[in-house]
This record gives C-alpha cells, structure tokens and sequence, in this order.
C-alpha cells in the first residue's frame, strides 16, 4: 500500500487538476447564464437546461465508472474523462443555440463522470480510514479554487470578452491534467471485475432522464401536460423497475444493498436532501444579482464568489471540529444552521449592502463546506475494502443527481413565483420563495441524521466518547 504521505500530497493534488476544472466550469457557467441567454435569444430561466442537463449527464454516467476503472484501470480512464470532458468544452464554445449548448453539456457530463469518481477511488483504495478526513479535506483545497474563482473570472470574461471562453479556458488545465495522470497517477484496477451490468444501466439511464426532465417541465408551459406526466410516471417505472432487477441480479451496476450500511444510508439519503438545497443555489443566486437586482455579470461574480472563499477556510478546521465534536452532532446542528443561511438569501433586496450579502455568503459558504466534508467521510467510514468502487459509484450518483433536480426544483419554484405574481419577466421579490423552499428541502435532512449513533464513524472521525466515571461503590 502506498503510504498515506504520499497520496495526501501527491495524487490529490493531481486529481485535484480534474476537481479544479470541473467546478472552475460550474461555477463559470452560472455567473455567465444570463449573457448566454441574451446571445442564444433565449429566455434566462430557460437556461438551468445548461445546468441541469451537465448534472444529468453526471448523473446517469458515474454508475458506470466504478466498473470501468476496475475493468481498464484508473490511469486510462481518467486520462479519457478529461479528454471527453475537454471536447465537450469546445462544443459548449461553438454552440449556436440552446440545443447545441445542451448537448455540448452533456458530453461534459459525460466526461466529468468518470473524473471525480475515478480519482476519489484511487485515494479510498490507498489512504487509512484514520487519515481520511484529513486527505478528503487536502483533496479538496485546489478543488474549491474553481468555485473561488470562477464568479469573478466569468464576470469578467462576459464583461469584456466573449461568454465562449468560459469553455475554452478548459482546454489549457485539462491538458496539464493528462499529462501529470500519465506520469504520475498509479494504475489500480480489480482482477476481475465482472461483466458490466448493461439492462441495470438502461433502466438508471431511462429513471433519471424521465424523473429530473419530468421535474424540469412541470408548471412551465415548455411542454404539453401529457409530456411531463409520462416523463415523470417512465421515470419512476424504470426506477421501480431497476430496484426489483438489483434485488435479483449479483453485481447490479448501482449495489443498493449499500444502504443496509446505517453510515453510509445517513450520509447519502441524508446528503441527497441536503445537497438539493444547496444545488439550486448556484443557479438562483446569480440569476437575482444580475436579473433580479440588474447588477453586471462582474460585480455579481465579485459577490458571488465569498461562497467558496467560506468554503476554503473550513477545510483548514473540518477535521477538528469533526474530532472534537463526533459526525453526529456536527451533521445535526450544521444542517440547521446551512438551512438557515439558504433562506436569509431570499430576504437580500436591491438596496441591500454588498458588504453585507458577502458576509452573509462568506458565513453561510464556511458551515456548507463542513457538512459536505462530514458527510462524504462518514459516507464511507464503514464500508468494506471490496465494495469501495461501488460505493464511489452510487454516493457520486446521488449527489449529482441532487444537485439536478435542486436546479429543476428552484427554478420551478421562481417560475411558479413569477406566475402567481401576475408578472410577465422576473422581479427581485421573486426569488424569496425558491429560497425558502430549498431551504426546507435541506434541513429535511436532518430527519436521517438524528437516528446515527453518538459514536456514528468514530475509526474516521478520531472522536470518542467520554467515558462515564464510575460510580462509588455504595456503603453497607
């Protein structure tokens, strides 16, 4: 085994070139929305498809890539992730019109399921248990880079360049990643890896697509009623449908049975709810600064980004404050303190300070960026060595495909805000309901936290319980 050293200074920070891209694009992407929109003729709430179908594609692909890196290795395919997702980057710069952009989306997605996965895995397969909040957190750091720079960085390229570049700036940071992969990135694949689970693939394929464009189109008027019914009843019928294929089928590409794993179903289901909330906020908080309160696509980016500068401070303490505290009481009191800061943002108003929305993100990006870091280590703090792939797999599944239909969910919700006002186009008070709404959905996380024992991931967490002090013996 790879001593821990090594891997927490070397290899995460060469998967972190794939983090780094990644989440350089996201965020990117988000800030410039509305100036795409203006470009393509398209209406800005239109264009969570941007969003939303990248997730998707996400979504429906990460199932795939614990097998694959077990079947051709975790060097190749994550040289071939960054090369799908470099080439779908050139497809989102040429696009033409909304369509085009989708479907350059989705080869990213593509491209971009393979990545994270594939590099978490390495790290999994070669960090002690002790060590792993420590390396997740390490992991992390150039990672959350993307999201500190990208609002600013997209402002300004809409402001005095062209919105294309926001893709072709991919082009330069993935080729530094392959080559840094092919020189230093150990091969790790499973000897026999079994044959792929291709009509459990086609059903998750069919399930995520029906239910997350389902949600997309309810209460929009994009498309008839019948539409979005049958989107959302196929979607829920291959999902059934895959549930009873898992039971009966040995090595099914998405392993269910590892929610039977009490640390492992907390963290997942319960980030699932979580992540939701969380999801829908890069797409709602630009679209208020720069619709709702008519700033530039600059100054909501110079805004916007104190979110990540939260986030990057935390990753210097998650790891004590998770040891001195335990995973339980940090995953309960934090996700009511996030859930609250979601909600404030509805609440922010045209006249409000910019100082004082940027604490407001600083603060709330800070106690978001702990949560994540608690429940991805208690996610796998108890599951076995054999089954960590597949783990992987269905943990990054869930949480793309969280963060899709957060997106679907908050812009149904402003679209639904806008109509019940009575107006024609968006207006700064329209963005308290999808605020709210996504706040809730998050602190419904809560109802899978409690239940976690006070010890819950302890071997992870380094935290343990005092002991009782013994009592006197009684006198006769």
């Amino acid at each position: 085994m790879t001593s821990a050293p090594a891997f927490s200074r070397v290899v995460p920070m060469i998967v972190a070139c794939a983090f780094f891209m990644q989440n350089l694009d996201s965020t990117v992407i988000a800030t410039a929305l509305p100036a795409i929109g203006r470009s393509l003729g398209e209406d800005p709430l239109r264009l969570n498809l941007a969003i939303s179908s990248y997730l998707l594609a996400l979504a429906v692909f990460v199932p795939l890539s614990g097998w694959t890196a077990d079947r051709f290795g975790a060097k190749t395919v994550f040289r071939f992730a960054i090369l799908g997702f470099m080439l779908g980057s050139v497809a989102c710069a040429f696009a033409e019109s909304l369509t085009h952009l989708v479907l350059g989306r989705i080869l990213q997605g593509a491209g971009g399921s393979m990545m994270i996965p594939v590099g978490r895995l390495v790290l999994l397969r070669n960090v002690p248990k002790a060590a792993l909040v420590d390396a997740m957190a390490y992991l992390t750091i150039p990672s959350l880079m993307g999201p500190l720079i990208g609002p600013p960085l997209g402002g300004l390229i809409v402001t005095y360049f062209s919105w294309h570049w926001i893709f072709l700036i991919n082009i330069p940071i993935g080729i530094v990643g392959i080559v840094l992969v092919t020189l230093l990135i150990p091969e790790v694949r499973e000897p026999h890896p079994g044959r792929l689970d291709f009509p459990g693939f086609m059903l998750t394929t069919f399930g995520l697509t029906g239910l997350v464009f389902g949600l997309e189109t309810v209460g929009r008027g994009a498309v008839e009623d019948w539409v979005t019914i049958t989107l959302i009843a196929s979607g829920t019928l291959a999902a059934l449908a895959y549930v009873q294929h898992a039971r009966r089928t040995e090595r099914a590409i998405v392993d269910l049975s590892l929610f039977a794993i009490p640390a492992f179903r907390a963290a997942v289901v319960g980030g699932f709810l979580f992540r939701v909330g969380i999801g829908a906020l890069p797409f709602l908080l630009p679209m208020m600064l720069q619709v709702g309160f008519g700033l530039s696509a600059l100054s909501s980016g110079l805004i916007t980004f104190a979110a990540a500068a939260g986030a990057l401070t935390m990753k210097f303490t998650a790891a004590p404050i998770i040891r001195a505290l335990g995973f339980r009481r940090v995953l309960i009191w934090n996700v009511v303190i996030s859930a609250g800061f979601l909600a404030v943002n509805g609440l922010f108003e045209p006249m409000t300070p910019h100082w004082l929305i940027f604490m407001v993100l600083l603060v709330g990006g800070f106690f978001r960026s702990l949560q994540f870091t608690a429940m991805q280590a208690l996610s796998f703090a108890d599951v076995p060595p054999e089954r960590m792939s597949r783990a992987t797999s269905l943990g990054s599944m869930m949480q793309q495909l969280a963060q899709s239909v957060g997106v679907a969910f908050g812009a149904m919700v402003l679209h639904l805000a806008v109509v019940f006002r009575g107006g024609a186009a968006l207006d700064a008070a329209d963005f308290l309901p999808p605020f709210v709404g996504i706040a809730l959905v998050s602190l419904g996380a809560i109802l899978f936290f409690l239940p976690l024992p006070a010890d819950a991931g302890a071997e992870v967490s380094g935290h343990r319980l005092r002991s009782p002090a013994p009592r006197e013996k009684a006198e006769d």
